[in-house]
């Protein structure tokens, strides 16, 4: 289990390899993650890369600023229908992309993502749809 926010800046900066893997699959608290959303933004995508993070996290990062966090929400596999409706709509179309992508997503999910706006995300859309 990870129990702080540095003790996660450490292991995720380690060169030592186990050390490093537990950055990715370690457990941890809801506060834990928060203080290292807090402390240290710029390693969000590494929380949400992380295998157990909750979604209380990820419900909370699919809002963020950064587009670039938003998109690594979308292609998580564990997302929730509260996640997927927001990001359906997200003003960037790479979030939206990245959350078609996603394999979990049902192909009537993936029709409900807002492509109208994006020539680029229609083809990209039909062309996932055809592939399923």
């Amino acid at each position: 289990m990870i129990h702080s926010a540095e003790e996660f800046i450490r292991l995720r900066q380690s060169s030592v390899k186990s050390e490093y893997d537990r950055a990715a699959h370690d457990t941890a608290e809801i506060q834990v993650w928060l203080d290292v959303i807090k402390k240290y933004p710029d390693v969000k995508c590494w929380v949400i890369h992380n295998k157990t993070i909750q979604l209380e996290i990820l419900e909370l990062l699919c809002s963020d600023s950064d587009p670039e966090v938003r998109a690594a929400v979308a292609r998580k596999r564990k997302i929730n229908d509260s996640i997927i409706a927001v990001l359906s709509v997200d003003p960037d179309e790479n979030v939206r992309y990245a959350l078609l992508c996603n394999t979990k997503l049902t192909p009537d999910k993936k029709s409900q993502v807002k492509v109208d706006d994006s020539p680029w995300l229609i083809e990209k859309r039909d062309e996932l749809l055809s592939a399923e």
